[in-house]
């Protein structure tokens, strides 16, 4: 079949479940189960009225509870169980396995630098980038530019890159451009550049710091915006400088945006994987969380370890979710 024909019969049929649940849930509600109609009709109603909201919400509760709750306790559950033995439960033995893995500490070390780079780094261009963008006529056409690297997925974007560092010392002719302007600047071989410790992991994180710049940009140049110009013409007037304008009245006033967009990022660094997995598969010292919980499933077929190493990575997400939606809340009140 067509996939444009499939994907249509896929929305129709999508769509209209969604009405038909809607429609013949209420029917059978007020027709059926507390009807109308009789001498208790009133006290039906209001227990129609009751019920009816948990009707809407059925469908996106029951989603979360197939595709986000379910999957937790079952990788919890596998995380305390050996495969190998029939699914016997073996307790904390996988996690100290992991833990006695000098992989995962070296895919936890990476996860910590890619932590305190990553997130500074896209937050700073991405503000620096706003504030810039905002001051020239051309700033549109700017900010679509570095916004565009959003639109490509994590593997392009590492393919990408994985060209521009490219290396084969055998054919001088078929280098990156980092090799290129490397033996402009007077080198006298290329370089495998993934292959150098230490700054390989650096050169994986330039990727992701190209893509999450334009996210960042985005949202703190909205957040700019919003800032009351009577604030900054009273700085003026009052002698401030374009520093003092930008870091004591602007930045104090956007604080909460730039909190939001750290830790957004930040929890894209603790799920980084498509990037290390494209480019160098964890060899030469990049090993991630992610790509370590990636390789004991499916390569080592060692669920327990794989599973602990996933909840490992959801308990470091778990903090930073609750403190976006603590201060979400917060924002709102």
């Amino acid at each position: 079949m067509n996939p444009a024909v499939q994907g249509l019969i896929t929305i129709i049929i999508g769509v209209g479940g969604c009405v038909g649940y809607f429609y013949f849930s209420n029917q059978i509600l007020d027709k059926f189960i507390f009807p109308a109609t009789g001498p208790q009709a009133g006290r039906n109603i209001s227990r129609a009225n009751a019920v009816r909201p948990w009707l809407f919400l059925f469908p996106a509760l029951f989603a979360l509870s197939l595709y986000l709750a379910y999957p937790v306790f079952e990788t919890l559950r596998l995380s305390l169980t050996d495969r190998n033995a029939g699914g016997a439960f073996v307790g904390l033995d996988n996690y100290t396995q992991m833990f006695g893995e000098d992989k995962f500490w070296e895919a936890v070390r990476n996860n910590l630098l890619w932590l305190l780079i990553v997130p500074a780094a896209s937050t700073a261009f991405g503000l620096l980038a706003a504030q810039l963008t905002d001051r020239i006529s051309w700033g549109n056409i700017a900010k679509s530019l570095i916004f565009m690297p959003m639109a490509i997925s994590f593997v392009g974007a590492a393919v990408i890159f994985k060209l521009i560092y490219d290396a084969r010392p055998e054919d001088m002719a078929q280098i990156g451009i980092m090799n290129a302007v490397y033996l402009q600047l007077g080198g006298e071989s290329p370089i495998t550049w993934l292959t150098v410790p230490f700054w390989n992991n650096i050169f994986l994180m330039v990727v992701l710091i190209w893509i999450q710049t334009g996210f960042a940009m985005v949202i703190l140049s909205a957040a700019l915006r919003g800032i009351p110009e009577e604030t900054i013409e009273a700085a003026i007037i009052d002698g401030a400088n374009p520093f003092q304008v930008f870091f004591k009245i602007k930045m104090p006033q956007i604080a909460g945006t730039i909190v939001v967009v750290w830790t957004t990022i930040t929890i894209v660094v603790l799920k980084v994987f498509d990037i290390v997995f494209a480019m160098t598969n964890g060899q030469w010292e990049t090993q991630v969380l992610a790509n370590y919980m990636y390789d004991k499933l499916f390569r080592a077929n060692d669920w327990g370890v794989g599973s602990a190493s996933a909840i490992i990575i959801m308990l470091m997400v778990t903090p930073i979710l609750v403190w976006n939606v603590y201060n979400a809340r917060k924002e709102m009140r």
